[in-house]
């Protein structure tokens, strides 16, 4: 398999994984909880998965592990997600190719329209980290199936 994938885009696979959260990505997940208006299934999800790593599907998807959007907030503030919400957003991860996804104070999960944070134009891509996580895993089913990765 290794040998079809390196002939197929011209070079090895790298990282694909959910990593399971230990001590310190779940003490940085309640750090994170109390610093921060963030919905409850976010809270959950980094209670048990410390991050997912999909290189090889598309440009990559990647769900940054609760410390490092802790780290981000300290440094760069939270992400102006638009009037209509309770709050701003936080940047859980990117897609791999420069967007960024942002976790929004309702739940709901954005996507930048380009590789900046300033001013970001955001679109929503799902309605809950639920639906969120669904369509990655869609879209990974896809990349296996027929190696193409969707527009997650």
């Amino acid at each position: 398999m290794t040998g079809h994938f390196e002939r197929r885009h011209g070079f090895p696979p790298g990282t694909n994984e959910v990593r399971s959260a230990d001590r310190d990505d779940q003490a940085a997940a309640r750090a994170l909880a109390q610093a921060a208006l963030i919905p409850a299934d976010l809270v959950a999800f980094y209670d048990s998965i410390g991050d997912v790593t999909w290189a090889d599907a598309g440009n990559g998807y990647f769900l940054d592990p609760a410390s490092d959007v802790l780290l981000r907030l300290h440094e760069y503030g939270a992400v102006d997600v638009g009037a209509n919400q309770k709050g701003p957003g936080l940047v859980i991860g990117s897609n791999g190719g420069g967007l960024f996804y942002v976790a929004s104070p309702d739940g709901s999960v954005r996507r930048t329209r380009t590789a900046s944070l300033d001013e970001p134009e955001l679109d929503k891509v799902a309605d809950d980290l639920r639906q969120f996580l669904t369509l990655l895993e869609q879209s990974l089913t896809r990349v296996v199936a027929d190696g193409e990765p969707g527009s997650l």
